[in-house]
C-alpha cells in the first residue's frame, strides 16, 4: 500500500502519463485517413460506420508502426518520459530476412493509443469532478448516482468527494503509466535477433579494445622500459662519452615518437575518430628495434633465419609485437649479460624465441610486474592458433619461445 502510495508521488508516473497522452493525440492525425470507408459506404448503419473507422485507424497504426523511424522515437521517447532503459533498435544486416517481432511495435502503437485514450477521458473526467464540487463551478449541482442510490454531495461531503475523485485521476495515471512501463521492455526492446546482434556488437566492441590494450600496454611499455634505460646510460656518460650520450638521446627521441604514434592512433580509435591509419610495425623493422636498444646499452646476440620479407600481414605484425614484449621482459627483468633473439622462418611458419639471464637483478624493484605482459601474450599466441612456451632454460636463463603457423590469413 506505501508503495502505491509512494508512486503517486513520483514525477515520472506523470511523466508516463503525459507519454500517453501524447500518443493519443498523435492519432487525431489519422483520423481523416481513418473516416474514407465511413465516407465511401455512407448508407451504412451508424455502428457499422463507427466500426470501420475504428478498424481502419487501427490497420493504419499498425502500418505506421512498421516503420523503423518509428520505432527509433517511440523507444527514445518511453526511455526519456517511462524512464525505462531501452538500448537503441539494430539496423538489421543488409540482405537478411524480416524478424517475426515486427509486429511488436504496431502492439505497442495501438496499446499506446488506447492506453492514452482511457487514461485521458477517465482521469480528466475525475480531474473536472475534483475541481467543481466543493466550489460549485457554472451553479451546477453534482449528483452521483449507482444502482439507483443517489446522492448531492454537499458541504464536507463535497470536499471528501473531490478529493477522492483527484486520488483517484493520479491512480489512473499511475495504472497507466505502470502499465506503459510493463509493456515497454517487452514489446519495444531488443527482439531475440537484436539481441544476438547486440551480443556481436559488443563482443566485437570488447574483442577490439583487448586489441587496442594489447598494442598499448607493447608499444608504450616498451618505449618506457628502453627510455629509462637510455636516459640512465646518458647520464652516466655525459661527461666522459658524449657522443654516445647524444646516441642515447637519439633513440630515446626515435622511441618517444613511435609510441606517440601508437597513442595517437589508440586514442583516435577509443574517440571513435579513425582519421590516421593504424601504425603497421612488421618484422620488417626488428632491425630498427634491435638498434634501439642496443643504443640504450643492451648486449643482443640475435640470429634471423629465413626470408622475413615473405612474412606479412597478420603474421609479420603479431610476431613483431612478440618480439618487442619478450625484448621488454628480458630488459626489465634480466639480471643483465646477453639476450639471444632468434627468428627462424620457415614454410611451416614461424619460431621466435628471447633468452635472458636471470638472478638479481642490477636495479631490483624499478620495473614493478604489471601481470599483463604474459597473458597478453598467450592471448595474442591463442588467436594466431600458436604455442607459447615460457619458463627457465637451464639454472641462469629464461626463455620464451613461440610457434606461429604460417597459415594465418594476411
Amino acid at each position: 500500500m506505501i508503495r502505491g502510495i509512494r508512486s503517486l508521488l513520483l514525477g515520472r508516473t506523470y511523466s508516463g502519463m503525459l507519454f500517453a497522452c501524447c500518443g493519443a493525440v498523435a492519432s487525431f492525425l489519422l483520423l481523416p485517413f481513418a473516416m474514407l470507408p465511413a465516407l465511401v459506404w455512407p448508407a451504412a448503419p451508424y455502428g457499422v460506420q463507427a466500426g470501420l473507422v475504428l478498424t481502419a485507424w487501427a490497420a493504419l497504426a499498425g502500418v505506421l508502426g512498421l516503420a523503423r523511424t518509428t520505432r527509433r522515437a517511440l523507444v527514445a521517447s518511453a526511455r526519456r518520459l517511462l524512464r525505462v532503459p531501452l538500448p537503441d533498435p539494430v539496423a538489421p544486416r543488409p540482405g537478411a530476412t524480416p524478424s517475426a517481432d515486427r509486429w511488436r511495435t504496431p502492439l505497442w502503437l495501438l496499446l499506446h493509443v488506447a492506453l492514452g485514450w482511457v487514461g485521458a477521458l477517465a482521469g480528466g473526467l475525475l480531474i473536472i469532478m475534483g475541481l467543481t464540487l466543493p466550489i460549485g463551478w457554472f451553479d451546477a449541482e453534482a449528483k452521483l448516482s449507482l444502482g439507483g442510490w443517489a446522492v448531492r454531495p454537499t458541504g464536507w461531503q463535497a470536499w471528501a468527494v473531490a478529493l477522492c475523485c483527484l486520488l483517484l485521476a493520479a491512480a489512473v495515471c499511475a495504472a497507466v503509466t505502470g502499465a506503459l512501463r510493463w509493456l515497454a521492455p517487452r514489446l519495444l526492446g531488443p527482439s531475440a535477433a537484436e539481441r544476438l546482434a547486440l551480443a556481436a556488437e559488443r563482443e566485437l566492441r570488447l574483442a577490439e579494445r583487448n586489441r587496442l590494450a594489447h598494442e598499448l600496454h607493447d608499444s608504450i611499455g616498451h618505449t618506457l622500459t628502453a627510455t629509462t634505460i637510455q636516459a640512465a646510460v646518458a647520464g652516466e656518460v655525459l661527461a666522459a662519452d658524449p657522443v654516445a650520450a647524444r646516441a642515447a638521446m637519439r633513440s630515446i627521441e626515435e622511441s618517444s615518437r613511435a609510441a606517440l604514434e601508437d597513442l595517437d592512433y589508440v586514442l583516435g580509435v577509443l574517440r571513435e575518430r579513425r582519421s590516421e591509419p593504424a601504425p603497421t610495425r612488421t618484422l620488417a623493422d626488428l632491425p630498427e628495434l634491435l638498434d634501439r636498444l642496443r643504443h640504450a646499452g643492451a648486449v643482443l646476440d640475435s640470429e634471423v633465419s629465413g626470408d622475413l620479407v615473405q612474412v606479412q600481414g597478420t603474421l609479420s605484425r603479431a610476431a613483431y609485437r612478440i618480439l618487442q614484449e619478450g625484448l621488454t621482459n628480458a630488459l626489465r627483468h634480466g639480471a643483465g649479460g646477453p639476450i639471444k633473439v632468434r627468428v627462424a622462418a620457415g614454410t611451416g611458419g614461424l619460431e621466435l624465441s628471447v633468452v635472458n639471464r636471470i638472478g638479481v637483478a642490477s636495479n631490483p624493484g624499478a620495473f614493478p610486474a604489471s601481470g599483463h605482459g604474459l597473458p597478453g601474450l598467450a592471448e595474442r599466441v591463442r588467436l594466431l592458433h600458436g604455442e607459447l612456451e615460457t619458463g627457465p632454460d637451464g639454472p641462469r636463463q629464461w626463455r620464451l619461445a613461440v610457434r606461429l603457423p604460417a597459415r594465418v590469413a594476411a
